[in-house]
């Protein structure tokens, strides 16, 4: 799955970002807080650069520009570093309908499926080597339902890291194919996840819940795999791990660009192979 990773220079995440950094202002919820993202386009798989009122700044000038995919071409992506553990090990659940790689010293248990799912449906956490969550894959999920976010009522989002996959999924309307991303909601802070999904998060760069999670076959129920099966812009008062947290767009793109964990997972997320 190391194939799928698309040749691109390795200082675009932090060019591109730094690029929609520069269009910032003030947040809306009455008091300054971290520049407002610069939302994807409406397939939920690139960045885009449109400035917001009162900038100058516009994607391209004096850096790297923004990457950015047409609906024709939802593959655009801005990976990170190549992954850095050296040991890798291959799970496979019982049944062999899911299998995908980790890290040697890192841990993957089997649990019970959440209630409401599928027959044979899969759950499997993944725990670093220090037994610190990592992220679920969960099979057979029952299909989910659109999500509604009323207007006025999303929150800006970028998609920082996208790389397409091979799986198997629905094609109805409202998907793409499917991928693996890192992206980020805006909120009190800069909330960022990452999984598979072949869900449009919202249109014109705004999105009340990113989800990670892959509509299947029809009749063979959803799966996801990632840190959380969705991400929305956190209350000051919400739990928000494991999902991450940033003050800025930067420190965002500074962990795809350069975490090793981000590294790691991104190739066990790109290694999956599912067999509904």
């Amino acid at each position: 799955m190391r194939g799928n990773r698309i040749p691109v220079k390795h200082s675009m995440v932090l060019a591109a970002v730094l690029v929609l950094a520069a269009t910032a202002g003030c947040t809306t919820e009455g008091k300054r807080g971290p520049e407002p993202a610069v939302g994807s386009s409406s397939n939920g798989s690139s960045l885009s650069g449109t400035p917001q009122p009162g900038s100058t700044t516009t994607a391209g000038e004096g850096s790297a520009p923004a990457t950015s995919a047409s609906p024709s071409d939802p593959s655009a992506s801005v990976p990170g570093q190549a992954a850095t553990a050296t040991a890798w090990k291959t799970y496979t659940d019982p049944a062999k309908k899911v299998a995908f790689e980790l890290p040697r010293d890192w841990i993957a248990q089997s649990e019970a499926p959440e209630a409401g799912s599928l027959p044979g449906a899969v759950k499997v956490v993944v725990k670093d080597a220090g037994g610190r969550y990592l992220g679920t894959l969960h099979t057979g999920m029952a299909a989910a339902a659109p999500l509604a976010c009323p207007a006025g009522e999303g929150r800006p989002y970028v998609v920082i890291n996208s790389v397409p996959m091979d799986l198997p999924h629905s094609a109805e309307a409202g998907t793409i194919t499917p991928h693996a991303v890192f992206r980020v909601i805006q909120g009190y802070r800069f909330f960022g996840s990452y999984g598979i999904t072949n869900m449009v998060a919202g249109a014109d760069g705004q999105a009340c819940e990113l989800r990670n999670r892959v509509q299947g076959p029809a009749g063979q129920g959803d799966y996801f795999f990632g840190d959380l099966a969705a991400i929305h812009a956190f209350a000051a008062d919400e739990k928000v791990a494991p999902a991450k947290s940033f003050d800025t767009l930067d420190q965002a793109a500074k962990y795809v660009e350069q975490s090793p964990e981000f590294a790691n997972v991104q190739r066990m997320l790109l290694s999956l192979k599912v067999n509904l």
